[in-house]
């Protein structure tokens, strides 16, 4: 008779996988996790419900209406962002289809799996929304340096365009280092901070939430 063979990493991994998703699959039997007394936990198994759709909603109109204010500050307001400025929307416009397809799932009451999933990652996603916020802020105050390519304004009168885009940069210059704008002593990267968080917070709870079957 041949001896056993060693398991090696991979084949534990596979076989952590494995108990795992027998876990998750007892739990959807007794629909509550066996270490979830008192303690607020996932049931990833769950079926979507009222919590899903309504958070997750919530979420993507916020979200929206976030990017929709960035863009018109800077459309109408003449707000040119900087690096730092465009990079804080990427978290948005990667999240919203994500977030709109999760909703979308809710709604439809598909797949539990993939409705939460897709709602908890327009969740992480929003933290690291969250962190660029930061760090921006944290620019704006002179915590921390920022990038060496983001902190040099244009000077219009050594434009020979005259545009009027040239004109609206000598007035707010797109630095990383200077807030363009303050309101109620948060500049825009503070104001996306705050936003970022709440949006998280709903996005991470409507993945969360358990349902009803």
């Amino acid at each position: 008779m041949a001896p056993p063979r060693e398991k090696n990493a991979s084949s534990s991994f596979v076989d952590g996988l494995f108990a795992l998703a027998q876990l998750f699959a007892a739990a959807d039997a007794r629909k509550r996790l066996p270490f979830n007394e008192g303690l607020f936990v996932m049931a990833i198994t769950d079926p979507v419900a009222v919590p899903q759709q309504r958070l997750g909603l919530l979420g993507l109109i916020g979200m929206a209406a976030t990017v929709g204010t960035a863009v018109a500050f800077q459309v109408l307001g003449g707000y040119l962002p900087c690096k730092l400025c465009y990079e804080q929307r990427i978290p948005y416009y990667v999240a919203m289809p994500i977030v709109a397809l999760g909703v979308l799932l809710a709604f439809r009451r598909g797949p539990a799996l993939a409705a939460r999933l897709l709602l908890l990652l327009g969740g992480l996603l929003m933290l690291y929304g969250l962190y660029l916020a930061v760090y921006h802020a944290g620019v704006e105050w002179a915590l921390w340096p920022g990038p060496t390519d983001c902190g040099v304004a244009v000077d219009a009168s050594t434009s020979t365009s005259g545009g009027v885009l040239d004109s609206l940069n000598a007035v707010i210059p797109p630095s990383c280092d200077k807030a363009a704008l303050r309101v109620l002593g948060l500049s825009f990267a503070g104001w996306n901070a705050v936003a970022s968080a709440i949006l998280a917070a709903i996005l991470l709870r409507a993945a969360w939430a358990r349902g009803s079957r």
